[in-house]
């Protein structure tokens, strides 16, 4: 029996086609130019079911709404395909490709993330390549995880990061090996893979609940005033992009105060790393030791993207700041590495 994928076309440079203001979407492109792949065609190629949403979006536009209506679709359709592949922008690729492993709770079939640098329509260009290896992959490989696949690399989703803003190896995993590889046959390291849920283990979405959840990257000089400012209510939980292993300024008491306030009232301040590769260290130094004792929380080898959308997703699951916080440090989905 021939395999079924769903291809939930979101948006993104892979759909689009030139006009007069640049590269846009437009409905019903996408399905004009899947027809046209002979490729597809092929024995081995999996029949596939595309939804194109309305709207089409550019990945710029997402929201974390978006990462539920993503979510919701899977769920309505998870009986009925072998796998799923999700076509999206790839400027917000690695958000939704970190938010989606949470959200997706139970996950027991592989949903790959995928889009391209260079539109379909172009005679050179990523995406039939990026396409065609996710299509295989999503219906002959049971990877019970949420992937990225770009570049010939599968990726973790909640591990990816982009890379590269020009190049057609845009994305990459600083800190987990890659899950598999596409060159003269598709490779899938399975010693990397998440295992299977048990067999008892009920699939299920959990909605995105409107949480106010911040971002902040620190720079030298940054005004006490402005930290202060974003850390107002109704501010919930705040993903600290820090220097180095964590660390951040303690000599502006002023700074460290509105740290300490915030996380008094119940704030939840997650130390990530501004570095590509490595891991948060709060106790190595003296300066990362004072953001500690603020009540900011280490991020250890979280992408900031991935510790944005655990934050959102442990809000949503109603847990208090302190159970939050501890949740933060445990491994949930393959985002970060224990010990």
């Amino acid at each position: 029996m021939s395999k079924r994928v769903y291809i939930a076309a979101t948006g993104g440079t892979i759909a689009m086609r030139r006009t007069p203001s640049g590269w846009a979407t437009e409905p019903g492109f996408l399905a004009e130019l899947l027809a046209g792949l002979p490729e597809l065609q092929a024995p081995e190629m999996p029949a596939y079911d595309l939804h194109e949403y309305e709207p089409l979006l550019d990945s710029s536009n997402m929201t974390p709404r978006d990462w539920w209506r993503i979510a919701q679709d899977i769920e309505e359709h998870y009986d009925d395909y072998d796998g799923f592949v999700v076509l999206h922008g790839t400027d917000t690729m690695a958000y939704t490709a970190s938010a989606l492993p949470f959200f997706l709770e139970g996950l027991g079939k592989p949903v790959i993330v995928t889009g391209s640098q260079i539109p379909l329509c172009e005679v050179r260009n990523d995406a039939r390549a990026n396409l065609l290896a996710s299509l295989l992959i999503a219906a002959h490989e049971p990877i019970p995880e949420v992937c990225l696949f770009f570049g010939d690399k599968l990726l973790r989703g909640c591990r990816a990061v982009k890379v590269d803003a020009d190049g057609l190896s845009a994305f990459d995993s600083p800190n987990y090996p890659v899950l598999g590889e596409a060159g003269i046959a598709i490779e899938i390291h399975w010693n990397r893979v998440r295992p299977a849920p048990s067999p008892n283990t009920r699939f299920r979405v959990r909605e995105v609940d409107e949480v106010a959840i911040g971002a902040l990257r620190l720079f030298p000089g940054i005004p006490a005033a402005f930290v202060q400012n974003v850390l107002r209510p109704p501010l919930k939980g705040l993903v600290l992009e820090a220097y180095g292993v964590g660390n951040g300024p303690d000599r502006d008491p002023a700074f460290l105060a509105a740290l300490a306030e915030a996380t008094a009232r119940g704030v939840v301040i997650v130390d990530t790393t501004q570095c590509l590769r490595g891991r948060v260290a709060l106790g190595d130094y003296a300066v990362g030791t004072a953001l500690a004792n603020t009540g900011v929380v280490s991020g250890f080898d979280l992408t900031a993207e991935a510790a944005l959308a655990k934050l959102y997703y442990l809000f949503s699951v109603g847990l208090p700041p302190e159970e939050v916080k501890r949740q933060m440090g445990r491994d949930l989905r393959g985002e970060l590495t224990v010990g």
